[in-house]
């Protein structure tokens, strides 16, 4: 499966992020889910998961 390109990708940080913009961000590209850390900057590297990954990590979090 080939690595999805987030180079373009419009990344949304979450409401409740802190004032100093350390928080995480999410973008979706080709049906992927970006994850990457808002600190690290637009060079930082991106975690990419498919929806089914994304979703088992968020069903073992709560």
């Amino acid at each position: 499966m080939p690595n999805p390109d987030f180079a373009d990708a419009l990344w949304i940080k979450s409401s409740r992020s802190a004032d100093q913009g350390q928080c995480v961000e999410l973008a979706t590209v080709d049906g992927w889910i970006g994850v990457r850390d808002s600190k690290l900057g637009a060079d930082g590297p991106v975690l990419a998961l498919t929806a089914t990954t994304m979703r088992a990590f968020l069903s073992a979090l709560a």
